[in-house]
């Protein structure tokens, strides 16, 4: 795995809670609705998690624990992008499209995390 790996992993990251700040809404609307209290609650929460993620990442003293954590939280995000599809599924097909596509995308992402903790378990 590329030394850069964890940067750019930790920048998407970044990337991702930065946008559910910048736009909020968006995210709101793909918080299961039976996780309790309010959708912009999730949506501030998942954010927060994931820049504390990506600052975990960044550093390679805290880079086993935050990869392993971040694989953990891909995975417990998959059922919001689920929710999303089933909303979507009536969308025109770019965004019907796109929603799908996101699931997916979950697989390499956790195993990306999960490569970038093996790696850093391996230098430690």
């Amino acid at each position: 795995m590329s030394h850069r790996s964890p940067l750019l992993l930790a920048g998407l990251l970044a990337a991702a809670g930065v946008a559910h700040f910048a736009a909020p809404r968006p995210f709101d609307a793909t918080v299961p609705r039976s996780l309790p209290g309010s959708p912009r609650a999730w949506t501030y929460a998942s954010g927060v998690a994931e820049l504390a993620l990506a600052a975990g990442l960044a550093l390679p003293r805290t880079r086993r624990v935050a990869a392993r954590a971040a694989a953990g939280f891909f995975v417990g995000v998959f059922p919001a992008n689920v929710k999303m599809a089933l909303d979507w599924r009536d969308r025109p097909a770019p965004q019907r499209a796109a929603a799908f596509g996101r699931l997916p995308l979950q697989v390499p992402l956790v195993l990306w995390a999960r490569g970038v903790a093996r790696t850093a378990e391996a230098r430690a």
